[in-house]
């Protein structure tokens, strides 16, 4: 029956999929390419803005991504789908605005290992949309979309799956105070490891995950090398609790905070030497981004947002402003992005990359940033949409930004605000979000009040999943 079942959820996907809305520059330039193109999403967990190396960090070194910056494309507006992890994740797979597949939700805002939903199987994501036209498929690392069968990454167009299916910081054997969060112990944390379906080690021995990340992924690209693939690598780090291994631990200035990513960076490294050796180097495209910003509240154990406003959980641009950087040596026309674009872009640029198909029996969110990679040209994006659960709290429009809610996070008063006029900010000029703007520009305003307005009129707001327990509460 379990078989009956996946062929028929397999059967209705590929009916919802169509032709890819692509630019003609990215499919001339898919063409030229002799083979299908490789592709690797990087996704670190909670990094901010300012944690990086090439992104300003003083004191973090990050020598690989530096050097992928330098050669690639370093996007400076780029935005996560959400600014936690579970929506953000969402977005970035599917090419939709979690609000639509219902992976966001007011009560709560993430998945827990009691939560009975996932992602709805009439969603369809990257990985199945490459597997169809001849990908082999891994995620490795952090899912968090979903922890029963059903939801699994194997469920939902991943070959292979090896990672802890949610946060690191869950199924605590207590309840931890701060200082055992920030001085953590591996036992203290009985997250499961899994392979594909099975779990294989519990607890995780977090000192070694991303080690074992990385290697899971260079076993994956030596195994495929002969074969286009799609690697899906979300690292646990660096959400809290940190955890670096020995090679790395107690080396960096900024502390453990600095020796994950570290360790992240080093992997990095190793991963670009085996697709050299392997003569993919020049196949391959690599994305390097984050979920969500820096967790604020866990001070010198959480990241930095740089010169961004606020952190994870926020609709400030700390929350969801992400250090990005696009890499493949011949291709990506080297240079700094100050255009918008967003992880919700991924998806059609990829399909666009790979010739796989985007769904056309729904409305994608997801935009080709193919003629900005390989041409330099504008960046296709101009509107974004910063949602806080099932509400929409702001939204930028070219340089400004306007907020009709805002609200920080993991605080005791999290003083939420409704604010009309919308507050108003530019971005371009203030970046920090500093000096409110609304009463010089009304006209601005009411722009970005018709944007709401005809986003809200095709508005279908997917059924709430992050709600359901197992439990039945």
């Amino acid at each position: 029956m379990k078989n009956s079942d996946s062929s028929r959820r397999r059967f209705l996907k590929t009916l919802a999929l169509g032709s890819a809305a692509v630019s003609l520059s990215t499919l001339a330039r898919c063409c030229a390419t002799s083979a299908k193109p490789n592709i690797l999403i990087i996704f670190a967990d909670d990094l901010g803005f300012g944690d990086l190396g090439v992104f300003g960090h003083p004191t973090i070194a990050t020598p690989n991504l530096d050097r992928m910056a330098a050669e690639g494309q370093k996007w400076t507006s780029f935005y996560a789908a959400a600014s936690v992890c579970t929506p953000s994740r969402a977005g970035l797979m599917t090419g939709r605005l979690p609000v639509r597949s219902g992976m966001c939700s007011d009560k709560k805002r993430v998945l827990f290992p009691d939560s009975a939903g996932g992602l709805p199987q009439s969603e369809i994501t990257i990985a199945e949309a490459v597997r169809q036209v001849g990908y082999k498929t891994a995620c490795i690392g952090k899912w968090h979309l979903g922890h029963l069968p059903p939801y699994l990454p194997t469920n939902n167009g991943f070959d292979y799956y090896f990672g802890i299916p949610y946060s690191n910081d869950m199924d605590q054997i207590r309840r931890l105070s701060r200082e055992e969060h920030t001085h953590p112990k591996v036992e203290n944390y009985n997250v499961p490891l899994m392979r594909n379906e099975e779990i294989i080690e519990r607890p995780a021995d977090q000192n070694t995950i991303t080690k074992r990340y990385t290697e899971e992924t260079i076993k994956f690209i030596r195994e495929n090398k002969d074969h286009p693939w799609f690697i899906y690598l979300a690292h646990s780090m660096v959400h809290i609790p940190l955890f670096a291994s020995e090679k790395f631990r107690g080396k960096s200035p900024r502390g453990i905070f600095g020796d994950t990513v570290a360790e992240i960076d080093d992997g990095v490294g190793r991963i670009l030497e085996t697709l050299k050796s392997l003569h993919l180097d020049k196949n391959t495209m690599i994305v390097f981004t984050s979920d969500n910003g820096p967790w604020l509240p866990f001070r010198e154990h959480g990241g930095s947002a740089g010169l961004l406003r606020d952190g994870k959980g926020t609709t400030w641009e700390g929350g969801m402003r992400e250090p990005t950087i696009f890499y493949w040596p011949g291709k990506i026309k080297p240079m700094v992005v100050a255009g918008i674009g967003s992880t919700l872009d991924l998806f059609t640029t990829i399909a666009a990359l790979t010739g796989a198909k985007v769904p056309i029996d729904r409305i994608m969110d997801s935009m080709d940033l193919g003629p900005t990679l390989f041409e330099g040209k504008p960046s296709p994006r101009d509107v974004m949409f910063y949602y806080r659960g099932q509400q929409l709290f702001a939204v930028r429009k070219g340089a400004y930004k306007a907020h009709f809610v805002t609200m920080t996070a993991y605080q005791k008063d999290n003083n939420r605000r409704e604010h009309d006029p919308p507050l108003l900010f530019n971005l371009n000029h203030d970046p920090s979000e500093k000096y409110e703007i609304s009463a010089r520009h009304p006209e601005v305003i009411e722009e970005i009040r018709q944007i709401v307005k005809e986003h809200e009129l095709n508005l279908i707001r997917g059924e709430d999943q992050l709600a359901k327990r197992i439990n039945g509460d």
